[in-house]
């Protein structure tokens, strides 16, 4: 008979590596820290190469352990993606409401992860800086990113990338899409969530293994090759 006092079984929990991609100054390491420390600086510096950072999503059955690869968004690093994707569970691709031009190089991010990421790797398109729209562009009572930024923009309204315009290519392309701003916190949460649940079980790891090694050794190679390309090419300014 069980004792009536004994804890619960803990919660079984898997290590997801997820990426970021997109053009530079979309705002992917700010997305990061809010939901890593929630917390936002107004005056980020540019990512060199990749940072690397670790935060759990507790879901009602299990613990997801992201491993988050931020890559850098300026196109002297473009071609160390690769290494920065390799293996990843999931991939966020972030692009600038504000900004059209930044879906268009999201949308090429997609086709490269299409092509050469890993079979069933989960992919959010995620449009940020929504606190630059006005309410009634915005989408972000909708929980599946919205019908909304297709009227006419109000005064004071930066938005240049309708709602409907990029949820209809993530839609297309299968796609988590959502709308956020690492500024306020809106919805960054969520666009976690919704990955951590979308990932198959068949697709999960555990925390340890032979598979923690691996990652350890990923990290030094890709770091390294970082390093190298910055000293090359010089700071990112």
């Amino acid at each position: 008979m069980a004792d009536a006092g004994a804890s619960p079984a803990p919660k079984p929990s898997s290590s997801v590596k997820l990426v970021l991609l997109g053009e530079a100054a979309v705002g992917k390491s700010s997305l990061v820290m809010r939901f890593v420390n929630n917390d936002f600086q107004e005056n980020k510096e540019p990512t060199i190469g990749a940072a690397f950072l670790t935060q759990k999503c507790n879901l009602p059955t299990r613990t997801i352990k992201f491993e988050i690869w931020d890559t850098a968004g300026q196109e002297r690093f473009a071609s160390l993606a690769p290494m920065y994707y390799r293996n990843a569970q999931a991939a966020l691709v972030v692009y600038d409401i504000t900004k059209s031009t930044s879906l268009t190089k999201a949308q090429h991010w997609v086709a490269e992860l299409q092509r050469q990421a890993s079979p069933g790797i989960v992919i959010a398109l995620v449009g940020n800086k929504l606190d630059l729209a006005s309410p009634s562009s915005s989408s972000a009572d909708d929980a599946d990113g919205g019908d909304g930024g297709d009227e006419e923009a109000d005064e004071g309204d930066a938005r240049k990338v309708p709602t409907k315009t990029a949820k209809a290519y993530a839609e297309e392309e299968g796609l988590l899409f959502f709308e956020t701003s690492a500024k306020t916190g809106e919805r960054v949460a969520e666009v976690f969530t919704a990955i951590a649940n979308a990932i198959p079980e068949t697709q999960l790891k555990g925390p340890r293994g032979a598979a923690g090694g691996q990652r350890q050794e990923e990290s030094r190679v890709n770091l390294g090759a970082a390093k190298d390309a910055s000293a090359k090419e010089g700071c990112a300014c």
